[in-house]
């Protein structure tokens, strides 16, 4: 009796820090993402040519 309460509890357990890790995971996913400067979607931006060589360097200078 007293091992399957033991076994109960080991198994709730689990599924509570698995089911916290994955959480976690989750939204640490999600906030990297999230967490770009607007020099970085600048030089995204610039990098697949939405933006000219000259608006680029005037967002750098607006930015610094």
């Amino acid at each position: 009796m007293v091992a399957m309460v033991a076994f109960m509890v080991l198994v709730w357990g689990g599924l509570a820090a698995l089911a916290s890790s994955a959480f976690r995971w989750f939204m640490k996913r999600n906030s990297t993402v999230e967490k770009q400067t607007p020099l970085d979607i600048a030089k995204e931006r610039y990098a697949k040519g939405e933006i000219s060589k000259e608006q680029f360097e005037q967002i750098k200078k607006d930015l610094s």
